[in-house]
């Protein structure tokens, strides 16, 4: 059964409402003033999917004619030095304000920032708060702050609220001394995916009070390829290529694919694009390359640059996103919107909307993922119809529909608070 994007009411994207002159007007309805509360924010786009997910929301939240502020840290990655530590800058990005608080300390992506309950108390009153992230110190900070002074939330945990991989205990910790309390508090909590909805109340959280909604996908790109990251490698276009993107980590299953790809190869190439996240997985994969003699085959390129590489999609016949878990997997709903057919494990979210129109669907498995690569690899007219699913279901799954579905969570935090 395809996934559907739950309905929020009448209201319609000015762009959607301009593009069909005879939709009937309808009243306006309530501006609201929201503060979003995240631990990083553009450009820190080596942070991953989540710094590509904060600016759409909240740039068609404002066009939608809503007040939306942000607050973060001046994070701009795992290796880098804060922005500012001692003073707190305030940019407009697109249109949104943002304000980088001072960061004098951090650990990996979570930022100290010594100044955000005097911030909070100074600013206008917001009607309701979106905490965008989870076990880091503004998000935390600012539930508590919404707490104290009955602000309805919504909380987004992006997939974070599982304890697991990298520091178990600690994060154990957390939860029990801080973290409940956030989630607990929330008026709303959203999941990205099914995938992430049974995570939550596996966790304990009442299923009446989790709503899910998708991430949007890109615009869907046009049919004509792109060499960009052919003619970066010097390959023919005759040549196999296979594409990975994301954060070089164990959550993204690198050590898994490597064998796979060795045994499926059959002389195709495969590029890793994306920034190492610092957990050792990187001289993981640079040892599997070794042991699989794959160094003439595998292109580790790390990242590319701030502005979006999407056009880095249109290179590959196949983009494979091999992760031991997921929300969603917004390079997977990138690729699809590139038209690249897609192959992905059952623990992506995104899975349930790419599911046999876009992608090949496999089990975090190494024989499922070689399997899927040489059947992908072998087959043009498989490949040729998932591409064109994967704008399909781009076209449905817009930024615009997501945008009006937040609107109306932020209504339905409103009502359970009223």
């Amino acid at each position: 059964m395809r996934p559907r994007i739950a309905k929020t009411g009448p209201r319609r994207h000015p762009a959607a409402a301009a593009a069909d002159d005879t939709v009937a007007p309808v009243a306006a309805p309530r501006r609201f003033r929201i503060l979003f509360a995240t631990p990083a924010y553009w450009p820190a786009v080596a942070f991953g999917g989540p710094i590509w997910m904060a600016r759409p929301l909240t740039e068609g939240l404002t066009s939608l004619g809503h007040d939306v502020t942000v607050v973060t840290t001046s994070l701009l990655s795992v290796d880098e030095p804060p922005r500012t530590r001692l003073r707190t800058r305030l940019e407009r990005v697109k249109g949104v304000p943002v304000h980088y608080l001072a960061t004098p300390l951090r650990y990996r992506w979570m930022g100290v920032t010594p100044s955000l309950p005097l911030w909070l108390e100074r600013q206008p009153r917001p009607d309701v708060v979106h905490v965008f992230g989870y076990r880091d110190p503004v998000t935390t900070l600012t539930a508590l702050w919404c707490r104290l002074r009955r602000i309805p939330y919504v909380f987004e945990p992006l997939g974070m609220h599982a304890a697991r991989f990298r520091n178990v205990p600690v994060k154990g910790a957390f939860d029990r001394l801080l973290g409940q309390s956030v989630s607990s508090g929330a008026a709303v909590v959203i999941a990205n995916s099914q995938v992430e909805r049974r995570e939550l109340v596996a966790d304990g959280i009442p299923a009446e009070r989790i709503e899910t909604r998708p991430n949007g996908f890109p615009v869907p790109r046009p049919t004509a390829p792109d060499g960009f990251l052919r003619r970066r490698l010097g390959l023919a276009d005759s040549t196999p290529l296979v594409l990975s993107v994301g954060r070089i980590s164990h959550k993204k299953g690198l050590d898994v694919l490597l064998p796979a790809f060795a045994a499926a190869g059959d002389g195709a190439h495969l590029a890793i694009v994306g920034p190492d996240d610092g957990d050792g997985t990187l001289e993981i994969v640079r040892r599997l390359v070794r042991e699989h003699d794959l160094e003439a085959r595998v292109h580790v390129m790390g990242p590319l640059d701030a502005g979006q590489p999407l056009g880095v999609y249109g290179s590959a016949d196949v983009f494979v996103l091999p992760s031991r878990a997921e929300s969603f997997g917004n390079v997977a709903a990138e690729a699809a919107a590139a038209g690249v057919p897609v192959l992905l494990t059952d623990r992506c979210g995104v899975a349930e909307y790419l599911r046999e129109r876009a992608a090949l669907v496999v089990p975090f498995d190494p024989d499922a993922i070689e399997s899927g690569l040489r059947r992908l690899l072998g087959d043009h007219e498989l490949r040729q119809r998932l591409g064109a699913g994967g704008r399909e279901v781009a076209a449905e799954v817009s930024w615009e529909t997501v945008v009006l579905q937040q609107e109306g969570l932020y209504r339905l935090a409103l009502d359970r608070r009223a």
